[in-house]
């Protein structure tokens, strides 16, 4: 039996461990923070409500229980999930709404009603989506992306020219459609994938196929259900909580990493898995001579967005929102740029809103509501209170507009969050919410590597490095650098 520590307790560095404790190793996690789940957390304000502080989106639910079966549970086990409908709801201009239906069929009608013959477009498209989604669910996406090999498959090979690897994300959905409205509903699930849909790869329609034909998921009593469920299969397999236990330094010794600085005290291990952000591992964490990548290397990047967001309670019930809205009433490519090439608060911001107590009674007190407003935003800039809140009035007056009711009058709790609370909570690079961009020089074995190149015994996992951003990909993340540690271990 080995020794391993996993830093961090978010998705992946829950899943590491409990792939490694399963496989018979001694594991412990250290996490800086009072609770588990990373950006998964959750609080819940003296009035009342109950917050999720990160992930709302509950899509690919195959992954969450394949992570389950793993260890001979079912989703069902830890926590109860319902099926949204209308999955979401888009706003456009002059507050024009359109709900988008659970059902594929409905779907599909409402694509005619906009634009016709759009209907045979989108079948098609959702085929290409399929082939890639499950390409890539069941292929791709558990490839350590440690060397061009790894992808020597001669199925994977020939399918290569249908995944789209090369062509641009914007324009496969143009080929497509021609109508703004639709356009806008195919491509907003990239902005969140860290890059303008033209310089994202057209591999990325998998998403459309996992929002739009699977389904949009909630786990009733709020996402950190989800990390309860994991922490229990966790400790079911006798992996080892360290709670405010804030890692200072990796100790290394004859190019191994020996052991971790915890509050002063040095704790010895096998080997390491980093699930805590890639880059201040490196950098606070490591001496120079021991890192993957510099400074540099970091700030070439093009990371996923930070976003500023407020946690509202209102006093009232409001008819008109739906559990998700996304206000694409601005546009889509301003306010990419202004995130991804000319980085600067928006001039005219898109935003979502979710509303988790219209499916849950549990996150509000009766008769009120709970809001996460959400505005997504250029990593790195400059935040301040002033600025927080100049675009939280910019959005709750669309809100009330869109409504048509008096929001902000009946606001009984209000805390934001943004990018100095990203640094501080999680030691976020430039603040980013959502890691790393999955540009074309950013996919696959083009990320930063889940091995150290300089120590065979330290492992990085997570939404910085393979398969990319998102609460699956990081789930997945943390089997592959589990699988990676083992091979380590079983050499020895």
């Amino acid at each position: 039996m080995s020794k391993i520590i996993v830093i961090g307790s978010g998705f992946s560095g829950l899943s590491a461990a409990s792939y490694l404790a399963a496989s018979g190793h001694e594991v412990h996690i250290y996490e800086k923070n009072d609770q588990e789940g990373g950006r998964a957390r959750q609080f819940v304000s003296d009035s009342g409500y109950t917050f999720d502080m990160g992930p709302s989106w509950y899509w690919m639910p195959g992954v969450f229980e394949k992570f389950f079966n793993d260890f001979g549970h079912k989703v069902s086990d830890f926590y109860e999930l319902k099926l949204l409908d209308p999955s979401f709801e888009i706003v456009y201009g002059k507050y024009e709404t359109m709900q988008i239906p659970e059902n594929f069929e409905e779907l599909c009608i409402l694509f005619e009603s906009i634009e016709a013959k759009s209907s045979a477009k989108l079948r098609k498209f959702m085929d290409e989506a399929e082939y890639k989604y499950k390409t890539g669910i069941e292929n791709l996406v558990y490839k350590p992306g440690l060397s061009l090999t790894e992808f020597a498959d001669m199925d994977l090979l020939k399918g290569i020219f249908r995944l789209q690897v090369f062509s641009s994300f914007s324009k496969h959905v143009r080929d497509h459609f021609k109508n703004l409205k639709l356009i806008a509903l195919m491509e907003f699930p990239v902005l969140f994938l860290g890059a303008m849909p033209q310089d994202t790869p057209a591999l990325y329609s998998l998403m459309n196929y996992a929002g739009l034909k699977l389904g949009t998921w909630y786990p009733m009593g709020g996402f950190k259900k989800v990390i309860d469920g994991m922490v229990a299969v966790a400790k079911s397999k006798d992996v080892i909580f360290h709670l405010n236990a804030n890692v200072e330094k990796i100790n290394i010794e004859n190019k191994q990493a020996k052991s971790i600085t915890v509050n002063g005290e040095t704790i010895y291990c096998d080997a390491i898995i980093a699930s805590a952000d890639y880059h201040h591992v490196e950098s606070k964490l490591l001496e120079a001579e021991y890192r993957n990548y510099s400074d540099a290397y970091w700030d070439k990047k093009t990371f996923a967005p930070s976003c500023l967001i407020y946690y509202i309670g209102l006093n009232k019930k409001v008819k008109s929102l739906q559990h998700h809205t996304l206000f694409f009433d601005e546009d889509l490519f301003i306010h990419s740029k202004e995130i991804y090439k000319t980085p600067q608060w928006p001039t005219k911001p898109l935003f979502y809103v979710c509303c988790p107590s219209q499916t849950d009674d549990s996150v509000a007190p009766p008769g009120h509501e709970n809001l996460f407003l959400l505005m997504p935003i250029a990593p790195g800039l400059i935040d301040n209170e002033e600025t927080r809140e100049k675009y939280f009035e910019v959005m709750i007056e669309r809100l009330e507009k869109q409504s048509g009711e008096d929001i902000k009058s009946f606001i009984d709790y209000k805390k934001s969050y943004c990018i100095n609370d990203f640094i501080t909570d999680y030691n976020s690079y430039k603040g980013n919410a959502y890691g790393l961009a999955n540009t074309l020089s950013q996919t696959a074995i083009l990320k930063p590597k889940i091995k150290n190149k300089k120590l065979n015994n330290l492992y990085y996992t997570g939404q910085l490095t393979v398969p990319g951003p998102g609460v699956p990909p990081s789930i997945i993340s943390g089997k592959v650098a589990a699988d990676e540690v083992l091979k380590y271990l079983n050499k020895l």
